[in-house]
C-alpha cells in the first residue's frame, strides 16, 4: 500500500488513524516548542537561530518512520511556516497563516521559479517519450539487444553502470534516461528495483560533478569563483582551482569504483543485500522496494508489432546529441574558441559552463520526443491517436516525481528563509580545528548541510563563498609551506564539492535522488535506505583513509589503493552474494 504512485489509492488503504496520530503528536510537539521561540519575538529576519533545523528534521524523521515522503514533505513545510509566522502573530494565529502560506507562499515560489519549470517540463517530456517508446515495441527492442550482453544479474549491472558514466553531461539526463532505459532489462535479469536505483543514483552526482564537460561546471566555476574573489590574493581562475581539485574528489571517484568492486564480487551487505535476494528468489514484481504501475498495459508493447531498438535508441541519442548542441550552443564563445593560446578541453570546457544547462535539457527532449513520434506513426506501428495517448500517459506518470519536486523545492525555499545551512555552518565552523583537518571538516559540514535541505547546489552556493576565504585565511595563519598551503586548498575546494554529493545522496528530501526512485519504480524511502549504507562506508572511507591522510601529504598513489583495498575487504568479510 506504501508503493503505489497514485495518490489516491495509497490514501484509501493508509491507516488513518495512524496518520492522525502521528500528525496531532508532531503538531502538538511542535506546539509546545514553539513558546520558547516567542518568548523572543519579535526577532530579526536573518537572525540565525537553532530553530531553522525543525523543518529539515521533521521531514527525515518523518519520512524514516512513516516510510512517506508526500505527508512528511508537507509536515516540513507546514512547520517551518508555523515556526516563522508564529514569531510574530502567535501560536494560534501563526498555525493558520502558516498553513495558508505552505500553498501561497512556499509551493507557489517553487512552481514560480523558471529553472524549477524546465525541470518539470523536462521531467514530463522524458516521462512521455519513454511511454511511446515502450509502446511502439523500441524499448522491448533494446531490451533484446542488450541481453546480447545483459545475460545475468552481474552483466546487467555492468551495463548499467556502463550506460551510467556515459551519459556523464547531466545528472538529470543521466538518472532518467539510464532508470527508464535499464528498468526492463534488470526486471528481467531478478536484479532489484533498489539496486537498479542505486546504480543509477550514484553514477549521476558523482560523475557529473567531476566531468570537465556538464552541466554541473557552470555552477561549480560560478560558486568557486565567488570564493576567490573574497580570497583576492590567489592570481588563478577558478577553472584552474576546480583542476587541480579533481584528484581530490575522493567520494566521486571512490563511489564509482566501490560499484564496480560490488558488481564484480557478486556481494551486497544491508537492507540492499535482503532487497537482492527477494528479488533473485520471487522476481521484481514481488520484491516490497518495486513501486506498483497502474494502467501498465500503456507501458507495454502494442500487440502485432515486432521490436525494432532504433525505435528507442535513436530518440535516446537525440536527446543526448540535442542537449549538448544546446550546451555548445546557449554558452558559445567565439572569443574563446579563436583563443589559440587555450587548449580543446579548456575551451569546451568554458562554453559548457557558460551555458544555459536547463533550455539544453529542453531543447534535447523536446526534440527526442518529436523523433519518437515520428518514428512511431506509421502504418505497422501506431496510429497518431495510439502515439499522443501513449504520450500523454507518460506525462501523467511523472505526476508522482512532480508533486515530490515541487514539495522538496518549497522545502529548500523555507530552509534557506530560516538560514538553516548558516546555522549549520556557523556551529562547526566555531569548533577549533587543525588546519590540515580543514577538508575534513569541510567535507562533513557540506555532507550535512545537504543532507538537511536536500541540494548539493544549493550547498555549494552557500558554503564555498564562506570556507574558502576563512580556510585560506586559516590555513595561512597555521605556518605551512606555500606548496602545502595550496595542495589543502585545492581538497578544501574538492570536499565541499564531495560532501555535497554525499549528502545528496543520503538525504531523502534530494530532487536527484527523487529522480533516481521514479525513474527506477523504486519505492523512494526503500531507496533511500538501501543506499544509505553504501554511501555512508565510502563517505568514512573518504574521510579517515583519504582527505586526513592526504592532508598530512600522504600520496594519492597510496590512499586510493588503500582504499580499495579496504572495499575490498569489507566486501570479503561482510557481503554475500544474492544468489545464496
Amino acid at each position: 500500500m506504501r508503493h503505489k504512485t497514485c495518490l489516491i489509492p495509497y490514501f484509501d488503504r493508509m491507516k488513518s488513524n495512524r496518520i492522525a496520530g502521528i500528525a496531532a503528536l508532531l503538531l502538538g510537539a511542535l506546539l509546545f516548542l514553539s513558546f520558547p521561540a516567542l518568548a523572543n519575538a519579535p526577532t530579526v529576519a536573518h537572525e540565525v537561530r537553532a530553530w531553522s533545523v525543525v523543518p529539515p528534521l521533521v521531514a527525515i524523521v518523518m519520512a524514516l518512520v512513516l516510510r512517506e515522503v508526500y505527508l512528511s514533505l508537507l509536515l516540513a513545510v507546514l512547520s517551518g511556516a508555523w515556526i516563522l509566522a508564529a514569531e510574530h502573530y502567535g501560536v494560534i494565529n501563526g498555525l493558520i497563516i502558516g498553513l495558508l502560506r505552505v500553498i501561497d507562499t512556499y509551493i507557489m515560489k517553487a512552481l514560480w521559479d523558471k529553472d524549477h519549470l524546465s525541470v518539470i517540463v523536462f521531467s514530463m517530456l522524458i516521462g512521455g517519450m519513454v511511454a511511446l517508446l515502450s509502446r511502439n515495441g523500441g524499448m522491448q527492442g533494446v531490451v533484446h539487444y542488450l541481453t546480447r550482453w545483459a545475460k545475468d544479474a552481474r552483466s546487467g549491472q555492468w551495463v548499467t553502470w556502463l550506460l551510467g558514466i556515459v551519459i556523464f553531461f547531466d545528472d538529470y539526463a543521466n538518472t532518467l534516461l539510464v532508470g527508464n532505459t535499464m528498468r526492463p532489462v534488470t526486471d528481467r535479469l531478478r536484479i532489484s528495483r533498489a539496486k537498479l536505483a542505486y546504480l543509477v543514483d550514484a553514477t549521476a552526482a558523482p560523475v557529473a560533478s567531476v566531468a570537465f564537460i556538464s552541466t554541473w561546471i557552470g555552477a561549480e566555476l560560478g560558486y568557486i569563483q565567488g570564493g576567490l574573489d573574497k580570497i583576492g590574493v590567489l592570481n588563478m581562475s577558478a577553472y584552474q582551482v576546480f583542476m587541480a581539485s579533481v584528484p581530490y574528489s575522493f567520494y566521486a571517484w571512490l563511489t564509482i569504483a566501490f560499484m564496480a568492486m560490488v558488481i564484480y564480487r557478486q556481494r551486497d551487505f544491508g537492507p540492499m543485500l535482503s532487497s537482492e535476494r527477494r528479488a533473485r528468489q520471487h522476481g521484481v514484481g514481488s520484491s516490497s522496494e518495486a513501486v506498483s504501475q497502474e494502467a501498465n498495459a500503456e507501458f507495454e508493447m502494442k500487440a502485432g508489432i515486432s521490436p525494432k531498438a532504433y525505435r528507442a535508441i535513436v530518440p535516446v541519442l537525440t536527446v543526448v546529441v540535442g542537449v549538448v548542441a544546446g550546451l555548445l550552443a546557449t554558452g558559445w564563445d567565439a572569443a574563446l574558441w579563436s583563443d589559440a593560446s587555450k587548449g580543446l578541453t579548456v575551451k569546451l570546457s568554458g562554453i559548457v559552463g557558460g551555458a544555459d544547462s536547463f533550455k539544453s535539457l529542453l531543447y534535447g527532449s523536446f526534440v527526442g520526443c518529436c523523433v519518437a513520434l515520428m518514428l512511431s506513426v506509421n502504418p505497422r506501428n501506431l496510429t497518431l491517436n495510439e502515439a499522443v495517448d501513449a504520450l500523454l500517459h507518460g506525462f501523467k506518470t511523472m505526476l508522482p516525481a512532480t508533486l515530490i519536486l515541487v514539495l522538496a523545492w518549497s522545502l529548500a525555499s523555507l530552509t534557506e528563509e530560516m538560514h538553516t545551512a548558516d546555522f549549520i555552518s556557523r556551529a562547526l565552523v566555531s569548533l577549533e580545528w587543525s588546519a590540515r583537518l580543514l577538508p575534513a571538516l569541510a567535507f562533513v559540514m557540506a555532507g550535512l548541510v545537504a543532507f538537511s535541505t536536500g541540494t548539493s547546489w544549493g550547498t555549494m552556493a552557500i558554503l564555498y563563498p564562506l570556507l574558502l576565504p576563512a580556510g585560506w585565511e586559516w590555513i595561512g595563519q597555521a605556518g605551512i609551506s606555500p606548496e602545502t598551503s595550496l595542495m589543502l586548498f585545492y581538497q578544501l575546494v574538492s570536499a565541499v564539492l564531495a560532501g555535497s554529493v554525499l549528502g545528496d545522496h543520503c538525504s531523502p528530501i534530494s530532487d536527484t535522488t527523487i529522480m533516481s526512485s521514479l525513474a527506477s519504480s523504486c519505492n523512494h524511502l526503500e531507496h533511500v535506505r538501501t543506499q544509505m549504507p553504501y554511501a555512508l562506508l565510502v563517505g568514512l572511507v573518504s574521510i579517515f583513509v583519504c582527505s586526513i591522510p592526504a592532508a598530512y601529504e600522504v600520496s594519492l598513489w597510496i590512499v586510493y589503493p588503500v582504499s580499495l583495498a579496504l572495499f575490498w575487504w569489507v566486501l570479503g568479510r561482510w557481503g554475500k552474494g544474492a544468489e545464496a
